[in-house]
């Protein structure tokens, strides 16, 4: 053996090691922990988990009772000072630069992992190996690399044991409810980091994730790519996974002219997808033509108004809502598309209200904003008649 351990390997060889070494661990972590374990779109051949039950033990020592745990009530505490990664509440350096810490703090609360962390792993393995001895799985993956890598191993290990605090409790726990843009306006600040979700397996896809957390899918827009839903195909085409849910798909049957059951169920189930089109095809061009005067002027106010505009009401401060306020009142057909907007929120919003209640409360609505004499809002519920759903499960 060399000083570059059994393999013998040069610096960059070492790198292209290293680095398919941490996409195992991500794939690991989105496609087991997360997609798998803590939301159930999918289940996975039970060689295939422990693979990654295996793989995660070396690499990161997480048990996956804590890790779930810890994301459901992420998920369950968006926003509010139980969450354990949230930017907004504790600020983003501390999520970057302290986001393990906070994890572990969440994951040694008992009851949280009574509460969160039911339907994992409980066999044999996990419980005589995997669970106590997490520290030694670090320790025979240091002894690995020292073995295969020789003087390069310490620095692999170090920068194994460091992929996932760094990636997903800083980058995405942290950017991710930070900066980026949003296909979804979720209640939480979630965003979208890039739309191509490559190193980190398609967690950077993360608003999508949190406006359909069961889906399989975390891509929504034509152009997004999400590396790990190309892995869960191969895995399913192999027979080795089976997908259960994906996001629904909001889709227009052309020529419908009646507000149905099934205008009704595909706008209250898929009212994210709703509320992002209504932004885009009425408040947006209902924006420009009214507020604009020139191309520059045009720009300068639509970066100033598109927050207030796009936002639900309930995430917007005091000073934010006074300036909406302004701006509404200044503008009479502004103010019309803005109303009708909050019209349609609230009848997907009257869950306790009957379906007949419903159906009639949206049959009004498109009615009268046809009646409008708004271009852009009368078109929009014209084709809202025609809504319907690709249903979760279907791939």
């Amino acid at each position: 053996m060399t000083l570059h351990g059994i393999l013998d390997v040069s610096f960059w060889q070492a790198v292209v090691i290293t680095l398919a070494m941490t996409h195992l661990t991500i794939a690991a972590v989105t496609i087991f922990l997360h997609r798998a374990q803590a939301h159930r779109a999918l289940d996975l051949h039970p060689a295939v988990a422990h693979v990654f039950r295996f793989w995660l033990w070396l690499t990161t020592g997480m048990v996956t009772k804590e890790w779930v745990a810890v994301h459901r009530l992420h998920h369950a505490k968006c926003e509010t000072a139980l969450d354990p990664h949230s930017p907004q509440v504790l600020g983003l350096r501390r999520v970057l630069t302290q986001g393990a810490e906070v994890y572990a703090a969440a994951a040694a609360d008992s009851r949280t992992l009574e509460r969160y962390g039911h339907a994992t792993p409980d066999d044999w393995l996990e419980r005589r190996l995997y669970t106590p001895w997490r520290w030694q799985g670090l320790a025979l993956m240091l002894g690995l690399d020292l073995l295969l890598f020789g003087l390069y191993g310490p620095v692999i290990w170090a920068v194994q044991m460091l992929w996932v605090p760094v990636t997903a409790a800083g980058i995405i726990n942290g950017v991710g409810h930070y900066w980026g843009y949003r296909n979804f306006e979720t209640a939480d600040a979630s965003t979208n980091i890039v739309p191509w979700g490559l190193i980190i397996g398609g967690e950077e896809l993360h608003n999508n994730h949190h406006a359909f957390p069961s889906s399989a899918r975390l891509s929504s827009q034509w152009w997004e790519f999400d590396l790990s839903w190309l892995y869960i195909r191969a895995l399913s085409a192999l027979g080795l996974a089976r997908i259960k849910r994906v996001a629904p798909r909001l889709t227009i049957i052309r020529g419908k002219t009646l507000v149905d059951m099934d205008t009704l169920s595909a706008v209250v189930t898929s009212h994210l997808h709703v509320f992002a089109r209504y932004t885009k095809e009425v408040l947006a061009p209902v924006s420009r033509a009214e507020l604009c005067r020139d191309a520059g002027h045009c720009r300068r106010l639509i970066r100033q108004s598109r927050r207030l505009l796009e936002r639900e009401g309930n995430r917007l401060d005091a000073a934010a809502r006074v300036n909406l306020e302004r701006l509404l009142a200044q503008n009479q057909t502004l103010a019309t598309v803005y109303q009708f907007r909050e019209r349609l929120q609230a009848i997907w919003g009257r869950g306790a209200a009957s379906q007949e209640v419903l159906l009639g409360n949206l049959q009004d609505w498109c009615r009268q904003a046809e009646a409008t004499g708004i271009q852009a809002l009368e078109r929009f519920a014209r084709n809202l008649k025609g809504f319907s759903l690709t249903p979760m499960g279907t791939v």
